[in-house]
């Protein structure tokens, strides 16, 4: 059976095998949405590659059994020596996704495996080709296939994955029908034999939009299922007074039409002060101005009905696409949008809270920038923030968000830090993945105290002077005062001299 340090280094290694085939992976995961090769290799290759190394470097230490020393001890567990453990959680089932089938899939079957599981990915419908090759270069670098496979990218595949009735593989990552197996391989340590083949999953990670976080919830609910949900966003850019729109803009620039408006952390609405003298800020109306010569992209068709249908109800609310090329039918027939900056919307409309995967962005002037810190954390969805500004003011605002990242003077990019736990709140979803604390979410906690010595009180029969020492320790170690303590050192005394209890 493999060691931490040793699963760790072995996952760490697909980063060389990452880096070889990258050219294929970059083919693969061209589709309507990525049609850049630079997002390819920048958000997600290099991104994952980092993750992998850092898993390498630092998995094992976190992983580490963690030894409670005396310091510290209650005086009645004299004698105890305790060891909190990180053991694999058993079936990790991962839910991929369309966006950042890569990366983000990459890192997830990376750290449940680093920490002992045996993991099952689900391939978002569309990206199954570059998810096997993914998954290929696990099984290349000494990963067994029934320690990682990849199931059928339907909905009925993860149902069942969920429930334990079937962990059947559609095909490894050369297309061979495969059927897993649940044993303990040299990679992992989470089974004995005599496990049974179909056995739920032990943790779902779900990666993915509100709607499918809600249904796979109902899924494990029936099992108590523990599950990590990375849902969707509606993430703020709040711009100070002071903050630098050179900045701001060339921000926008680059995380506005990433991946075509599908991320999840993409700007979605920007807030910031101004007055009717002041108006729209010079770089910002440029920013919009260039707009007007962008080409279109087009939207995944599981995300066009909401966009075109949300967009066109704000526009009938009053707002003002500030481009001025929204078709709403094109966007339903075939997918193809231009950029929407949208002015005047209603306060509370729809499209402030909702989770478009698509190149859409509303103003949101205020009189006072602090209004931001209530319109961010009443938003349902609290999934990242980015706040621009003087340094120390800005990071004043953004330690008053409720979200789960936020970046100061900066958008998307530090996200991808291996370091780092990413994560939501409210209707974007909760726990983990990435960096250590993602790790440790893939295992579970098992404590072992052993004592030693003859000294053991509590398996003494009980007398009738236990209440007055019980309680005059209890005093002494946790009341203040000087005559509060000594009044419980003579409970102590008379209880322990007398043994007779105090009347």
């Amino acid at each position: 059976m493999r060691s931490a340090n040793e699963r760790c280094r072995i996952v760490a290694s697909v980063r060389n095998l990452l880096a070889k085939h990258a050219d294929r992976l970059i083919a693969l995961n061209r589709n309507p949405q990525r049609t850049n090769d630079i997002e390819t290799v920048a958000s997600e290759l290099i991104p994952l590659a980092d993750a992998l190394q850092w898993i390498g470097r630092r998995g094992p230490k976190t992983l580490r059994d963690r030894r409670v020393g005396i310091s510290g001890r209650p005086i009645w567990m004299l004698g105890v020596h305790s060891v909190v453990q990180r053991v694999p959680l058993g079936r990790v089932l991962i839910l991929g996704t369309w966006n950042y089938p890569i990366f983000l899939s990459g890192v997830q079957i990376a750290q449940g495996l680093a920490a002992g599981n045996v993991v099952s990915i689900k391939p978002a419908p569309g990206s199954e080709e570059v998810t096997a090759a993914l998954v290929d270069l696990f099984h290349q670098a000494g990963i067994p296939p029934e320690s990682l496979c990849m199931l059928d990218s339907s909905p009925e595949a993860a149902i069942a994955a969920i429930n334990g009735t079937d962990f059947t593989n559609t095909g490894d990552a050369t297309t061979k029908d495969t059927t897993t197996k649940d044993t303990t391989t040299d990679v992992n340590t989470t089974r004995d034999s005599n496990h049974p083949q179909n056995t739920a999953a032990d943790l779902v990670v779900l990666t993915g939009a509100a709607s499918t976080g809600r249904k796979v919830l109902r899924q494990t609910a029936e099992k108590l299922t523990p599950t990590i949900m990375e849902l969707s966003g509606v993430d703020g850019v709040v711009v100070m007074p002071g903050a630098d729109w050179k900045r701001v803009t060339a921000a926008l620039r680059f995380g506005f039409p990433l991946n075509s408006g599908a991320t999840c952390i993409g700007p979605r609405r920007l807030m910031f002060e101004t007055n009717e003298a002041s108006g729209v800020p010079k770089e910002l109306a440029e920013w919009i101005e260039s707009l007007r010569d962008t080409a279109a992209v087009e939207v995944h068709p599981a995300a066009r009905r909401g966009v075109a249908d949300t967009i066109s109800q704000a526009i009938q609310a009053g707002a003002v696409d500030e481009v001025g090329k929204f078709n709403a039918n094109e966007i339903r027939e075939s997918g193809r949008m231009f950029p929407v900056v949208l002015s005047n919307v209603p306060d509370h409309h729809p499209v402030l809270q909702s989770d478009l995967f698509a190149p859409v962005i509303s103003l949101m002037p205020l009189s006072e920038i602090q209004t931001a810190i209530s319109i961010i954390n009443r938003s349902p969805y609290r999934l990242a923030a980015s706040v621009f500004g003087p340094p120390q003011a800005a990071d004043t605002l953004a330690r008053q968000l409720q979200v789960g990242s936020v970046t100061v003077n900066d958008l998307i990019a530090p996200t991808a830090d291996p370091r780092l736990p990413f994560g939501g709140r409210g209707e974007s979803g909760f726990g983990v993945t990435r960096g250590p604390e993602g790790l440790l979410a893939m295992t579970a906690i098992r404590v072992i105290a052993t004592r030693s010595g003859r000294i053991a009180p509590h398996l003494s029969p009980r007398k009738d002077t236990d209440a007055d020492l019980l309680t005059g320790t209890l005093q002494w170690k946790h009341t203040r005062g000087l005559r509060n303590r000594l009044a419980a050192i003579r409970r102590l005394t008379t209880a322990a001299v007398t043994g007779k209890p105090i009347k």
